[in-house]
């Protein structure tokens, strides 16, 4: 199925999100969207997916015209979409979930599945994706669900398939599967759109690429271009990869954690016998993939948790007991790996956003009236600063980018003085050009003599943030390692084996691939 967009235009009041966009997606092709954070990529595929109706332009398939009323048209149309954030309901199972919205039923009404999980276990078997139709979607990995969104898009016979940032949330291992995935499907005919930041994956899997900037196409990109060229396409400057970053002078560790065990509702022990302790003056990054303590761990710190036993300590006073605001209050930033649940309330604004931890003090506040200028002052010039890219400072949050949705959180918690420094996933969806000033603003916390923990799934970055690395397995850690360990060793720790163990035996194969 050949589909193809011809001068599509959407605007949202005088804002232009896309601006004549012309693109041809082949079957049996990759065809990759890059762009900045806010450029448009994500519109024009709710556009193509029917979420949104454009303001000009045709869509065609197979030289068709075609209108979509909602998704259900494109869906019918043979376009499947895989959104950033999953569209699962997280307490029904694999087959309830793909079968929501053509529900087939047997006599007397009674549900029946029976089809739907013959489907998925068709389509499981012929990609290798091993998911179980009966197994509660709340109870699966990261990268389960996700195949679990794309079965469902296969189910409804799609022959187009949008993957909008697909490996935001993925480990390694599982980014590499759906590579592999993302092979398969194209093998099949199956044309796919590919939206990612990430600009190893795209070399690797990419035939076509389109680059967009603020809602334009201003050209095309060779797959076999580098790295630094394809970054500096999408920015429209220079963009260094490599982190330029003096070595790290630690000064007294005064953020420590000792014998730290979270205990979960369900009585499992999320976090087990951790301790740690970070330096002012140094990143410590805690390393591994998703789901082995590293959410529980913050939010302990953070007071978020209930059941917490052992010490946090900062600057000598014990964290673990006291209320969430009086640890913010402390001196304490966190950027939580969510933000959109938890990083920010989606329907206040930009500048509210950015004072979520200071709107009732100075200079923000005086008694129980807010100093509006004050509010919008701040806003402006942290718009500025960390290159926020929304249409106003009062423009709801939730109406950002994903990435633009992360400068916020993280303008908001660097903008005021700190003795300890938390950010999960701190470049979560967030562009080339993005990334580079904000691993840049971590470093310079650094530098200040703060003490900060960063918490990524993605090792690049911990390998280029970190001082040190502390790898958890399982709730436990495996050790906690210099930063210029070797890819191999942090591979083998994440997997669950000891620091000593795994560095003896990349010392045996060769010293492993730094």
């Amino acid at each position: 199925m050949k589909l193809e967009l011809k001068g599509i235009t959407k605007k949202f009041g005088p804002l232009v999100a896309n601006d004549h966009i012309d693109l041809v997606v082949e079957p049996g092709k990759v065809h990759t969207l890059l762009g900045e954070n806010g450029a448009g990529k994500s519109t024009l595929m709710n556009v193509l997916y029917g979420l949104y109706q454009p303001t000009e332009g045709q869509i065609q398939i197979d030289g068709r015209p075609v209108a979509y009323a909602g998704p259900g048209d494109a869906m019918a149309a043979g376009i499947g979409m895989v959104h950033q954030h999953f569209m699962l309901v997280p307490v029904f199972t694999v087959a309830e979930n793909i079968a929501l919205g053509s529900e087939a039923t047997k006599a007397g009404g009674i549900l029946d599945l029976d089809e739907t999980r013959a489907k998925i276990r068709r389509i499981s078997d012929e990609y290798g994706f091993d998911v179980d139709p009966d197994a509660l979607v709340e109870h699966l990995p990261v990268g389960v669900q996700q195949r679990a969104e794309i079965i469902k898009a296969l189910v409804r016979e799609a022959e187009v398939l949008i993957l909008d940032e697909p490996t935001a949330v993925l480990t390694p291992k599982e980014t590499d599967e759906l590579l592999a995935i993302m092979g398969q499907l194209k093998a099949d005919g199956k044309a796919i759109v590919f939206i990612s930041h990430k600009l190893r994956e795209v070399r690797a899997v990419s035939d076509i690429i389109t680059v967009i900037r603020r809602g334009k196409v201003v050209g095309g990109a060779d797959p076999g271009a580098s790295s630094a060229e394809l970054a500096s396409l999408v920015v429209g400057r220079s963009v260094s990869l490599a982190l330029d970053k003096a070595p790290a002078r630690p000064g007294e560790a005064t953020f420590r954690i000792d014998n730290l065990t979270v205990t979960t509702a369900g009585g499992q022990r999320a976090v087990d016998g951790v301790s740690l302790q970070v330096a002012k003056g140094e990143i410590l990054a805690v390393a591994g993939g998703q789901g082995n303590g590293q959410t529980e761990l913050t939010e302990a710190i953070l007071g978020l948790q209930d059941h917490v036993t052992g010490s946090i300590t900062l600057d000598g006073r014990e964290l673990v007991g006291r209320r969430v605001k009086d640890i913010i209050n402390s001196g304490v930033g966190f950027v939580p790996e969510d933000r959109s649940v938890e990083g920010l309330v989606g329907t206040f604004s930009v500048a509210e956003n950015m004072i979520l931890n200071r709107y009732d003090r100075e200079p923000f506040a005086k008694g129980l009236a807010m100093k509006p200028a004050k509010v919008a002052e701040n806003a402006e010039r942290l718009i500025a600063e960390f290159d926020v890219r929304t249409q106003s400072a009062t423009a709801a949050a939730g109406t950002l980018s994903g990435g633009n949705q992360q400068k916020v959180g993280m303008a908001r918690e660097l903008s005021r003085p700190l003795k300890l420094f938390i950010a999960s996933q701190p470049t979560r969806g967030v562009d080339v050009g993005s990334i580079e000033f904000l691993h840049k603003r971590i470093v310079a916390e650094r530098d200040k003599g703060t003490p900060v923990m960063i918490v990524s799934t993605e090792l690049d970055e911990v390998l280029e943030l970190a001082d040190r690395i502390a790898v958890p397995y399982r709730g436990r850690l495996m050790g906690i390692v210099p930063g210029s360990t070797s890819r191999g060793t942090l591979g083998l720790m994440m997997a669950g084996m000891a620091a000593g163990e795994a560095e003896a035996v990349q010392t045996e194969t060769a010293g492993g691939d730094k």
